[in-house]
């Protein structure tokens, strides 16, 4: 996978070779950290400064404000998780056969999920989402962007929509340091998420692990280097800075030195504590679980406490073509404590019903087990009927909606779209489904797919609605 983030705006200098510094190069060579990133976004939103959201003030006036995606980078298995068919038997379910009961009379989820079981009040259950794609790069697109790939365009993701229309009311308050969509920890990788938008619409992804001693995030953290030296490191670039001098007045350096004045507030003031954990109680980081995923939750919250619009959780390690039950007993009990922390935690504190909490993979897994090797017990891809779960943000909980049919094998009724459950979430968060994206060539975009478009529907979402 190459998470290298390329940008189309060359850093005041060049590489090796003649070519445009990227980000990370710039950031590796200490062009101020943290500055040096902040930089290439302010050029890059410079330079796409005359393209603008068809209406001004068309997102943000939703009840929702923010998205929490957690992304099942793979492909989460719906019978071992939330549509589990105990009755189609063993080479259907596996071991794990026996469901439990959830705190909403008649919905059931899978035997390792006794926490999230207790929230099932607050999530709604989506059983029939469906698209037939079994391939990786082509179903993430389709999921994240609810258009077929192939087209003329490149789509951007939910995420860099929700940036575009919601991020420009977040920079504008006291928490415009922070980028308005964030992936933690690593890139998605599996398509371009700004699609047409381009680069300034990408996602920040924080690198680093949240759950070590201190979290390590790229250009705000640098390991090994404790505040004092960040500090006394700044000091001597200044002493040694003859050109502040020499150039007093220059409208560019001034310019540079408030981006570098803005990076250092991200380094050592208040915006970059929101990624130190430390500041949270124990107990709480217990319920959430010591885990990169469970520490990612909390992070999460944290981050749309401070007003970030859209934040992504890469949650990897559900490709479980081989030994998927052996996964599943891994990955399950940690995947219920930090999601279904995440939701009381956000319930507690009165944001969850302004934050839409968004769990879904690319497709689901197939539905008969692969026991012969190498598989041993594998799931394959399966794209023709999976899960999906959202909370929050407008949506109704203790609800489920469409099926599966006995053996979960294709959609029994009221299929959902991954169009329909994106256009569903812009509506709640004020973004009109049918407004159009700025596109650099003037071509004609829409938030969602139209008719037109040959892209299939099953209608929003508002029996959740």
């Amino acid at each position: 996978m190459n998470t290298e983030r390329k940008t189309d705006v060359q850093l005041g200098g060049q590489g090796d070779r003649g070519a445009p510094i990227t980000r990370r190069e710039a950031l590796g060579r200490g062009l101020c950290g943290a500055a040096g990133l902040l930089l290439a976004d302010r050029m890059g939103s410079e330079a796409l400064a005359a393209v603008k959201p068809a209406k001004e003030g068309i997102g943000g006036n939703g009840k929702a404000k923010a998205v929490i995606q957690i992304w099942m980078w793979g492909g989460p298995p719906h019978l071992d998780t939330f549509d589990p068919k105990p009755e189609a038997g063993h080479d259907y379910c596996g071991p794990l056969d026996k469901p439990i009961a959830t705190n909403v009379d008649g919905i059931r989820i899978c035997e390792l999920l006794p926490l999230l079981a207790k929230q099932a009040d607050k999530y709604s259950i989506i059983r029939s989402m469906t698209h037939g794609v079994n391939a990786h790069e082509t179903a993430s697109y389709m999921v994240q962007t609810g258009r077929m790939p192939g087209g003329r365009l490149v789509y951007p993701c939910a995420g860099a929509v929700v940036s575009l229309f919601l991020g420009k009311k977040q920079s504008a308050g006291q928490n415009g340091l922070l980028p308005p969509y964030i992936v933690l920890t690593q890139p998605q990788g599996r398509f371009d998420e700004a699609g047409f938008l381009g680069s300034k619409y990408k996602p920040f992804a924080t690198g680093g692990d949240p759950a070590q001693s201190r979290f390590a995030v790229e250009g705000v953290v640098a390991p090994g280097i404790s505040d004092q030296r960040q500090h006394e490191r700044r000091d001597l670039l200044h002493n040694l800075n003859t050109l502040e001098q020499v150039m007093k007045g220059n409208t560019q350096l001034a310019s540079f030195e408030q981006v570098e004045k803005q990076a250092y507030e991200l380094i050592l003031g208040d915006a970059g504590k929101v990624f130190d954990l430390t500041q949270e109680k124990d107990d709480l980081r217990e319920r959430y679980g010591r885990t990169t995923f469970g520490q990612a939750c909390l992070v999460a919250r944290r981050l749309v406490e401070r007003g970030v619009s859209y934040v992504t959780i890469n949650y990897q390690g559900w490709d479980t073509h081989k030994q998927n039950f052996q996964a599943m007993r891994r990955q399950l009990p940690q995947m219920d404590k930090g999601m279904a922390t995440l939701i009381e935690d956000l319930s507690s504190k009165g944001m969850l019903d302004s934050t839409i909490v968004w769990w879904s993979g690319e497709f689901g897994r197939t539905p008969k087990v692969m026991w012969d090797a190498p598989w041993n017990g594998g799931r394959g891809h399966y794209g023709q009927v999976f899960s999906a779960v959202v909370a929050g943000g407008g949506f109704k909980g203790g609800q489920v909606v469409g099926a599966s049919n006995a053996k979960g094998e294709e959609v029994k009724d009221r299929p959902v779209y991954p169009g329909d459950l994106i256009g569903s979430m812009y509506e709640l968060l004020g973004v009109d489904p049918n407004g159009k994206l700025p596109h650099p060539m003037g071509e004609v975009a829409r938030v969602t797919p139209t008719a037109d478009e040959g892209v299939n529907t099953g209608g929003r979402l508002k029996e959740i609605m």
